[in-house]
């Protein structure tokens, strides 16, 4: 337990301790990649494997719904952590794009985006159905948490899912993301992901903006405002799809 008179301190100072908490988990995570994984595993993975491990220490341990940030001295982390702040860093990284790369892979984009949605939905709802949940609700939902963590309890608030089917599809897209930041520097050289337009078809496919972003700053740094743009439309896609026209295509072929 954090002594009474530390604890207190870092209350009365949430932002400055959400940030030295970040930062260290940072410092620690690119430490371990560099000493323990010989930069196989990019530190900024390991430090959101850590974060989220954080968060469900205290989840369990106040038995709050914001994991760390229901302890007092850590409430920062909600702000921190939220979306305005999340979007903002998203939305940054759009500054980084050089438009003539941007213009080139711009028709690849729109397919990629087109087949990493269609994919990952059908993938997810093949699941859900092979798992017992047959109805067009709970197999919209699974295959929108296939998608992105986000497109998963937006689709399932919107067609009327439960709590459960929606904690289950963030789960899938939490699995996703970190899958594919991990995955993603060992595979690059395989798929020739080494230039900005196959960074922008690779953000379309996969989609997910936290595993696509750590996987190809731990590829090429360079290339990660390329895969963050089209992984950002894929989000924004897959909220807008998931709930009116996959939800209508698999209640009509699940009935």
């Amino acid at each position: 337990m954090i002594p009474e008179t530390v604890h207190e301190v870092l209350a009365s100072y949430p932002i400055l301790t959400a940030f030295a908490l970040v930062g260290g988990l940072t410092w620690l995570g690119y430490a371990m990649a560099d000493k323990l994984f010989r930069g196989r595993i990019h530190g900024s993975a390991i430090a959101i494997v850590a974060g989220l491990a954080l968060a469900a220490v205290g989840g369990i341990a106040t038995g709050g719904k914001q994991g760390i940030a229901d302890i007092p001295a850590f409430s920062g982390i909600a702000l921190l952590g939220g979306a305005m702040l999340r979007d903002l860093a998203i939305v940054s990284t759009a500054f980084g794009v050089r438009l003539q790369e941007l213009r080139g892979g711009g028709v690849m984009g729109a397919i990629s985006l087109v087949l990493g949605l269609s994919a990952s939905f059908g993938v997810g709802a093949a699941v859900a159905w092979a798992s017992g949940y047959r109805d067009a609700v709970s197999m919209t939902t699974m295959g929108a948490g296939a998608a992105t963590y986000i497109v998963g309890p937006v689709t399932g608030s919107a067609i009327g899912a439960g709590h459960e089917l929606i904690a289950l599809s963030v789960a899938a897209g939490l699995v996703k993301a970190i899958l594919v930041m991990i995955l993603t520097p060992a595979v690059a050289p395989a798929i020739g992901l080494d230039n900005p337009r196959s960074a922008m078809i690779f953000g379309g496919l996969m989609g997910t903006n936290s595993g696509v972003l750590a996987g190809l700053a731990a590829t090429d740094p360079r290339l990660v405002p390329y895969g963050a743009m089209t992984a950002t439309f894929y989000t924004g896609l897959g909220c807008l799809l998931g709930p009116s026209l996959f939800f209508f295509v698999i209640r009509s072929l699940a009935g």
